[in-house]
């Protein structure tokens, strides 16, 4: 069962049903859309996608399970982050981000990425933890290095995605060094 997760400026919660036209909106930017798989159509098909997320749990094998990031002292919607339990390794975890473009660069993704790497090790048991990002997108590698993940291999044109072939850079941090990381830093 998922709990809130909550930072000193966020809450990192399920979504809800009247999240759905914010989602929509952050997941419609050209900003956002040009490195995300999922460019949901309307809102009709966002609140599809919240209504099956409420079926699901947390460690749910071979399928995403989105969280909200809200802003702690108004409750504002301000991005999604993603969890992927791996179907051929429950002790294996993948992690995705989408961030308002207006509220990128506040540290809002380290801090919300921060609170589901400590729930993934801390509560989950989890081993390891992977994310893999275009390399065109300079922020998201910045933030996974900035979260102390190592880049563990750059797929060369490996990835059909919106007309063309793209590179996939992949990522991934073990609880040791997670931990390591956290007793020192």
């Amino acid at each position: 069962m998922f709990s809130d997760l909550v930072t000193s400026r966020l809450i990192v919660r399920r979504l809800v049903l009247t999240d759905a036209p914010t989602i929509f909106h952050i997941r419609s930017q050209t900003a956002i859309t040009m490195f995300q798989v999922w460019e949901p159509q309307n809102v009709d098909e966002v609140v599809a996608f919240i209504e099956k997320q409420t079926t699901l749990d947390v460690e749910e094998p071979d399928t995403w399970f989105q969280l909200a990031i809200t802003l702690k002292e108004t409750g504002q919607l301000v991005g999604d982050c993603g969890l992927h339990s791996l179907k051929h390794d429950p002790h294996q975890s993948e992690i995705g981000i989408s961030l308002a473009p207006d509220q990128q660069g506040k540290g809002y993704a380290t801090e919300a990425l921060t609170a589901v790497l400590d729930y993934l090790f801390s509560s989950l048991g989890k081993h390891r933890v992977s994310a893999s990002t275009d390399p065109r997108n300079e922020p998201a590698t910045k933030l996974l290095r900035a979260l102390g993940m190592r880049q563990e291999d750059h797929f060369r044109e490996s990835f059909w995605f919106k007309g063309e072939w793209t590179d996939d850079l992949v990522f991934a941090i073990l609880r040791s060094e997670w931990e390591a990381a956290r007793f020192t830093g």
